[in-house]
Formats: C-alpha cells, sequence, structure tokens
C-alpha cells in the first residue's frame, strides 16, 4: 500500500479534530488551507477546528515567512498534543528499567536489550525473506513499524537513495532512558537491508526531533 493510502486509511472514521491532530503529527506544521485541503474541507473551517484545540493546549501556531508578503501561519502540536499519541505505558516501562539497572546491574540492561533485538531480529527476517529489492524491503520494513506504532512511512529522495520516516515512537520514553533500544533498532534495520545499504539516522525524537528519520542508500552492483 502506498503512503498516500496508508494515509487515507489511517484517516477514516476519525473525527475532524483527530484528523487534523493525525496530520500535523505524520506531516509536521502546515496552514490551516493546506489540512483543509487534505480533510476534505475548507481552510476557514479548518482553522475553527485548529482554534479549538489551541484552547485545549493541543495546538499552536507559529509565523513563518515565505517570500514578499505576510508571514504564514503555520500550525504544530505543542508538548500536550504530541502526548495524545500513546507511549506503551511510559512511566511502567521507565521504572522498570530504572530497577533492573539499580538491582541487576547494567550488564543485566544489556542483556534485556540484545534478547529484545533477537526477538525483532527473527520476526523481521521472517517476514522479509521473501521480498526482493531493497526499495520493496523499505517499504515492508515500514509496513511492520507501523504496526508496531511508529507510523512509518518510505519515500525516495531527488538526490536518490530512500528515507525511512518513523512519525511516532512508541517506546520514546524506554528509548531516552536507555539508548540502547535506539542503538538496537538502528543495527536491525542495517542488518535487514543488507551490506550493500547504508542506514544513517538523520533525526531523532529522543534528541528533539518531530520524528526519526533514516537515510538508506543502496551501492551501486
Amino acid at each position: 500500500m502506498s503512503t498516500p493510502e496508508l494515509e487515507n486509511s489511517s484517516l477514516q472514521g476519525r473525527s475532524g479534530p483527530d484528523r487534523l491532530l493525525f496530520l500535523l503529527k505524520t506531516k509536521g506544521q502546515q496552514t490551516a488551507a493546506e489540512l483543509g485541503k487534505a480533510i476534505g474541507t475548507t481552510g476557514e473551517n479548518a482553522r475553527q477546528q485548529l482554534m479549538k484545540l489551541a484552547a485545549e493546549g493541543l495546538v499552536e501556531t507559529e509565523s513563518v515567512a515565505r517570500g514578499v508578503g505576510r508571514p504564514s501561519q503555520f500550525w504544530r502540536l505543542t508538548a500536550q498534543g504530541h502526548g495524545r499519541f500513546p507511549d506503551a505505558h511510559a512511566e511502567l516501562t521507565v521504572g522498570l528499567l530504572r530497577n533492573i539497572r539499580d538491582l541487576l546491574g547494567p550488564e543485566a540492561l544489556e542483556r534485556l536489550i540484545a534478547a529484545r533485538e533477537e526477538e525483532m531480529r527473527a520476526a523481521y527476517r521472517a517476514e522479509l525473506g521473501r521480498v526482493e529489492g531493497t526499495e520493496a524491503r523499505i517499504a515492508a520494513l515500514a509496513g511492520i513499524r507501523t504496526r508496531e506504532g511508529y507510523m512509518a512511512q518510505q519515500r525516495p529522495m531527488e538526490d536518490g537513495g530512500w528515507l525511512l520516516i518513523e512519525n511516532h515512537c512508541p517506546i520514546c520514553a524506554a528509548a531516552a532512558a536507555c539508548q540502547g533500544f535506539c542503538r538496537s533498532e538502528l543495527a536491525i534495520f542495517r542488518e535487514m537491508l543488507g551490506p550493500r545499504c547504508s542506514v544513517e539516522r538523520t533525526e531523532h525524537i529522543v534528541h528533539g526531533a518531530r520524528r526519526c528519520a533514516y537515510r538508506i542508500r543502496e551501492e551501486a552492483p
């Protein structure tokens, strides 16, 4: 399924405000006119819904200059708005990780991460084993990650290669508490895409970015 089809299916059945929040989460900041077009309404209608979301503390505006003329008003999620997307029982997870490290030592935590990595590796390998071609494997990987809650997309880059984008991190609190989870996932991506592909993380949610993004390039045969 293509990225636009995935986005359309994700928007179906959501209320107008929820669709706006979803688009701001997956697309980043946008104008009211852009958001209205995306959900099939007018920019003014979208702006009115956005103002209600702003009153709830979920979105905010930023003025951005676009050439000559008045700056455009872009809407984006606040920290509270990002919090509307679940983080897989964050407090419990972070507490358990802290207890493992304090009671059993950092080596035990590393073993836990390694065990999770091995489970992921086996599951990903089983699903990607019959997928041929780098672009097809990236698309399949994005599909796996979306099912796991990462709201993943893949798109080609103008200068060659692809971007694998994850608009949400359902284990963000755990990843922030222990960078080993992110290191482990990057290692799996590289292994699943093969030795001819380079995978570089260019944006990272736990470092303050809106999303995680990975630049993928394939060496010539």
